[in-house]
């Protein structure tokens, strides 16, 4: 018989899991956070040193990792669009305006383990030079949007999210944006421009895609 493999809802449904953060570290939570925060600069066969974010970028481009979007994007591969040479701040915007009907991917995360979602933000904002980023999500998530809040908020708490994260010298704050019920802002640069202020009107493609000109 086939059988459910869980990775991102792993403990979620399991007895007594709770969204707060005492008990996301008693399950190893925030653990590959300090793990990468404490990864040294690589040697290279032909002399150069490679940053360890760039370990992380490479590694995870190796993984193959995937969107969950109907795309199913490589996430690698769209790390290695941003620019990074124009010495322009880089943002990261996670998508959780949810809008297409029947369809649940992102409430379990944020209605249930909260936590996981903020850690993988802060390693992605880590390896990616990102100093602010943005939960957008959708307006009528009234509850994910305050179970998010005060997850941020434990975050804040335990030096996760904020001045010198884990005393590493990072810095980044996260916040959450609640979109207006416009079905078009899940479409990610339509959500850009809500997220700008402005219509949520979808932008061409090219030249506006969001890893290059972007928030």
């Amino acid at each position: 018989m086939p059988q459910e493999h869980r990775l991102i809802l792993k403990y979620a449904d399991q007895p007594g899991y709770t969204p707060d953060i005492d008990c996301y570290l008693r399950h190893d939570g925030y653990e590959m956070l300090r793990k990468v925060f404490a990864l040294h600069p690589k040697d290279l066969p032909d002399g150069k040193k490679m940053s360890p974010q760039e370990q992380v970028r490479d590694e995870v481009m190796k993984s193959g990792l995937r969107g969950r979007g109907g795309a199913g994007f490589s996430c690698g591969l769209k790390w290695s669009f941003v620019d990074r040479k124009s010495g322009k701040p880089i943002y990261l915007i996670c998508n959780a305006d949810e809008s297409e009907p029947g369809t649940f991917k992102d409430r379990p995360i944020i209605h249930k383990d909260p936590h996981q979602l903020i850690e993988g933000m802060i390693l992605s904002c880590w390896a990616n030079d990102v100093k602010l980023a943005y939960i957008y999500i959708r307006g009528e998530f009234a509850q994910g949007a305050k179970i998010l809040n005060r997850a941020l908020e434990e975050a804040r708490e335990k030096n996760f999210l904020g001045k010198s994260i884990l005393r590493s010298g990072y810095d980044l704050d996260l916040w959450v944006h609640r979109g207006a019920g416009a079905y078009i802002c899940g479409e990610e640069t339509g959500l850009i421009e809500s997220l700008e202020g402005k219509r949520a009107y979808p932008r061409i493609k090219p030249p506006y895609f969001p890893a290059v000109l972007g928030l």
